[in-house]
């Protein structure tokens, strides 16, 4: 597998997605149950399904991608808002990124570790004994560490964060049973997880929104980040309510590059 991907990495950004953009219209056109939830998704956000189905393609995009950005060259990234970093840095109390499922969220971490140093960022390690090593190894890049969903990942975003580094976590991704609570995410309760706003008033962190939007003819990315606005409630339900509600505020910047087909509101698997 690892050949192979290094194979594919050595093509240039805007053929793979366009590659993509083929194999997101073959899954979305080959599973009926893909399809029921994406228009689901979408219609509890408001959108009609003519209004994002360039997500179709998007969600192909994200999959050919990945071996460019896990062993190919660094793609062109572009910066929105860098200047918030820069403030956070200067606190010293390290930083919390929080961006959806929307556009390219691998190259999030990466940009950052490439122009600012060290970040964490939490990951779900692969169920496939098979694909293990290659996460693993895709991952293992200079200033970038990753953290598994399990009480030792947590320690050691906590260690980086204490540290003064940054950390970055996927807030709208289903938790394990018991790491989460019920709040509403475009009007529908969801389970989701309480990790982020925990790590931030544990530590006095900066919170910032991030997502990175996939530029067209492989142009690259754009980083766009945005400031929390206010402080996280102590109260779980609570700050959960709002980190999901600033997660839609993201999407709705740029729907078109979404997960809709992401199981968002299904029930959450027993941790272990």
């Amino acid at each position: 597998m690892i050949p192979l991907f290094r194979a594919l990495a050595v093509l240039p950004l805007w053929l793979l997605h366009g590659i993509g953009w083929g194999l997101g219209w073959l899954a979305f056109l080959g599973s009926p149950t893909y399809r029921r939830r994406f228009a689901a998704n979408a219609r509890q956000a408001g959108y009609r399904p003519r209004e994002v189905i360039g997500a179709v393609a998007a969600s192909g995009r994200l999959v050919a991608e990945v071996p460019r950005l896990w062993f190919g060259a660094a793609p062109r990234v572009l910066w929105s808002g860098a200047e918030l970093i820069d403030a956070a840095l200067a606190r010293g109390r390290g930083i919390v990124f929080l961006t959806p499922h929307l556009g390219c969220f691998e190259v999030t971490a990466q940009g950052y570790a490439r122009r600012y140093g060290p970040i964490t960022v939490l990951y779900r390690p692969a169920r496939k004994s098979w694909l293990r090593p290659l996460v693993e190894r895709a991952r293992a890049r200079p200033n970038l560490a990753a953290a598994p969903t399990t009480l030792a990942g947590v320690k050691q975003m906590l260690k980086a964060l204490q540290a003064g580094q940054a950390v970055g976590l996927l807030p709208d991704q289903v938790p394990p049973e018991g790491l989460g609570v019920w709040a509403p995410f475009f009007g529908k309760p969801a389970y989701t997880m309480t990790l982020s706003a925990r790590l931030a008033r544990q530590t006095g962190a900066a919170v910032l929104l991030a997502w990175g939007e996939r530029l067209g003819w492989g142009r690259g990315y754009r980083i766009h980040l945005r400031a929390w606005p206010g402080e996280l409630p102590a109260e779980p339900v609570a700050a959960a309510g709002q980190v999901n509600a600033q997660m839609e505020a993201l999407i709705r910047e740029c729907p078109s590059q979404y997960l809709w087909g992401y199981a968002r509101y299904k029930t959450p698997r027993r941790a272990g």
